[in-house]
């Protein structure tokens, strides 16, 4: 008898975790977020840094050398200059950069930044039903390296800002997405 109330419960468990998740997000807040994505003007400052973990790395920040919060895996930059901003074509960023190089350094540490300029190519944007929001990927030029560009957009404008270059390691942010006018 206690072997049916074991499978009974397992049943009830694993059709409760197998159902599917909803949006927790209001329809206000997908339409201002549809709205953003197609009109191509937005700006994203990120709280976050997570860059690829190597032992360097680890090494470097957790020296103690880096601010309150930040650890071999996640840096704070609450309180540090940083934004990506799409507007329209073009793209404009100054990213942070905690990471190895895999190459030549420019003159004078100019690389301790990822700067976009320019215009953005194979700009794709796809929808996420799962959350509602979207997935925007493109390609787009520092001064002296191309990047492939991964934002993840949420309806409560949070997002996920993911690049990998030819000769730096990967590196992701965290932050907030914000309307910026024409």
């Amino acid at each position: 008898m206690k072997v049916f109330y074991y499978v009974s419960f397992l049943i009830v468990l694993t059709s409760l975790s197998c159902q599917s998740s909803k949006s927790n997000f209001t329809d206000m807040q997908i339409q201002n977020l549809e709205t953003l994505v197609a009109g191509r003007h937005f700006k994203i400052e990120s709280d976050r840094a997570y860059p690829q973990s190597s032992y360097a790395m680890q090494q470097v920040l957790n020296s103690g050398i880096m601010q309150p919060g930040s650890s071999s895996g996640t840096i704070n930059l609450i309180g540090n200059s940083n934004f990506l901003k799409v507007s329209g074509d073009s793209i404009s960023s100054y990213l942070p950069y905690f990471g190895e190089r895999q190459m030549q350094v420019a003159y004078g540490g100019g690389d301790a930044t990822i700067q976009l300029n320019g215009l953005v190519r194979n700009y794709q944007v796809k929808k996420n039903e799962k959350h509602g929001g979207y997935t925007i990927s493109f390609e787009a030029d520092s001064h002296a390296e191309r990047f492939r560009v991964v934002l993840e957009l949420f309806p409560n404008l949070k997002s996920e800002i993911r690049l990998s270059g030819a000769s730096r390691h990967a590196i992701s942010y965290s932050g907030q997405l914000s309307s910026v006018k024409e």
